[in-house]
């Protein structure tokens, strides 16, 4: 079955530190950009980070640059966030998105609950 999974959600304090893993399954991520949206309540989604199917390129939004690295692991297709020095308005779903580099389909995982909180 084609698809992304991702996981490492939870609950952290203002300054804390999560990791988000994004796992391909059915597909070769190596010829597929990736890349993390966030979607917070009342809010539309938006892409904070993306990495090239050979991660040769990396963008940042704004609101995560210097505290959020993007990877991935083409031998382990997957993709990774790696989240710090978070915040209370980091608080989201976090969704893992996969888009051919050159032709195919795309696929979105389910999300996972990210909560910064006192």
């Amino acid at each position: 079955q084609e698809r992304v999974v991702e996981s490492g959600g939870g609950k952290v304090q203002p300054g804390g530190s999560l990791k988000l893993s994004c796992a391909a399954s059915g597909f070769l991520t190596r010829s597929y950009h990736m890349s993390w949206y966030r979607q917070a309540e009342g809010k539309s989604r938006e892409m904070i980070a993306s990495i090239s199917h050979l991660g040769g390129n990396i963008f940042y939004a704004d609101s995560v640059k210097g505290r959020f690295t993007i990877e991935r692991d083409n031998d382990l297709n997957e993709a990774y966030l790696q989240m710090t020095e978070l915040k209370v308005e980091d608080s989201a779903v976090y969704y893992c998105h996969a888009s051919p580099a050159i032709q195919g389909r795309d696929y979105w995982g389910k999300g996972t609950l990210v909560t910064v909180s006192p």
